[in-house]
C-alpha cells in the first residue's frame, strides 16, 4: 500500500517575489536555503507524491461559497495571483489518490468538496515551485485546502481530524507510491489591517515548538483569540501544520529554519515532521 514517507511545514509568502528587496540579504538567503534543504529532503525521501495543504486567500472562493475543506480529484493549475517569477501552468496532478482520499472520507464522515479541475493560489503553487520543481523529479500533487483566510474559519481541531483521516486514506491506497505532505503557511503575519507587517518571534517559536514536539493537546489549545492576538490574521494559517502534523501521526520533528522578515511581513518557519512507524 502506500505510504507518507515525509511531512513538512513552511510558508508560501507572495511577499518574497514581488518585493525580494524587503529582506536582508542574510534573511533571504536563509529562507531560500530552508526551501533548498526541505527539496533536497523530498529528493533523498523518494518521493512519488505529495499532497500540498494550503488555504484559501479569499481568492479561490469569494462570498458566494465558502467550503470548509477541498481536494483536488482531477486537472489542477494555479496560481490564479500569478507572481513574478511564477506564473500560472497546469500542475500535475494525483487525481487517483485525491479521489481515494474523497472517497474514503464520504466512508467515514469527512464530506470533502471535490475540485475536479481546480485553480489553485499561491498557497499551492510557492511550495510546488520551491520544494517540489527543485527535486528534478516530475511529482503529482494531491491540492488540499482549507479555511483559513477569512472566518468561519475550518475549527484546528477539525484540520487535525483530517490529518489523520488523510494518514488512513493514504494507507488503503493500492499501490507502494512514497508520499509527502506539506502543510503550506506563514506564522505571524497581518494582512490587509493596521497591524500589517508586525511579526511576533515569540509566538512564531511556540508555534514551531509544537510542531517539533508533535504537540496535540498544545496545538489544539490555541484558541482563535489567541491567535489572532498574538499571529495576527494570516497565523490562522497554521491549521494547515496542525493538519500536516497529524497526517504524519505527530511524531514530533526539527526546525530548518527561521527568520522574523518585517520586510516580508511574516514570521518564515520551516520544519521538517517525523513519520511516526
Amino acid at each position: 500500500m502506500a505510504r507518507i514517507v515525509g511531512g513538512f511545514v513552511a510558508p508560501h509568502n507572495p511577499v518574497m517575489y514581488f518585493n525580494p528587496q524587503g529582506a536582508t540579504q542574510e534573511q533571504s538567503d536563509a529562507c531560500y536555503g530552508a526551501y533548498a534543504a526541505m527539496a533536497d529532503r523530498i529528493k533523498e525521501l523518494e518521493a512519488d507524491a505529495a499532497i500540498v495543504i494550503g488555504c484559501d486567500h479569499y481568492i479561490l472562493f469569494g462570498t458566494e461559497c465558502l467550503p470548509p475543506y477541498v481536494i483536488s480529484t482531477g486537472e489542477i493549475e494555479g496560481p490564479v495571483d500569478q507572481l513574478p517569477g511564477l506564473k500560472r501552468k497546469p500542475l500535475l496532478s494525483h487525481g487517483a489518490l485525491g479521489a481515494h482520499i474523497a472517497a474514503e472520507g464520504s466512508r467515514t464522515g469527512f464530506d470533502w468538496t471535490v475540485g475536479r479541475a481546480l485553480n489553485v493560489d499561491h498557497s499551492v503553487a510557492v511550495p510546488h515551485h520551491l520544494m517540489l520543481e527543485p527535486t528534478g523529479k516530475d511529482i503529482p500533487i494531491v491540492a488540499v485546502m482549507l479555511a483559513c483566510g477569512v472566518d468561519p474559519y475550518l475549527p484546528m481541531a477539525r484540520a487535525w481530524a483530517l490529518g489523520e483521516h488523510i494518514a488512513d486514506a493514504v494507507a488503503s491506497f493500492p499501490g507502494d507510491e512514497r508520499i509527502v505532505v506539506i502543510g503550506s503557511g506563514g506564522i505571524s503575519h497581518h494582512v490587509g489591517d493596521e497591524r500589517m507587517g508586525e511579526v511576533n518571534p515569540a509566538f512564531d517559536q511556540k508555534v514551531l515548538d509544537i510542531v517539533t514536539r508533535g504537540d496535540k493537546d498544545a496545538m489544539l489549545a490555541l484558541t482563535d483569540e489567541e491567535i489572532l492576538r498574538d499571529g495576527g490574521n494570516g497565523a490562522m494559517e497554521i491549521r494547515t501544520f496542525a493538519c500536516a502534523m497529524a497526517a504524519t501521526r505527530a511524531a514530533g520533528g526539527r526546525v530548518v529554519g527561521y527568520e522574523p522578515v518585517e520586510g516580508w511581513v511574516t514570521g518564515m518557519g520551516f520544519a521538517e515532521l517525523e513519520v511516526a512507524a
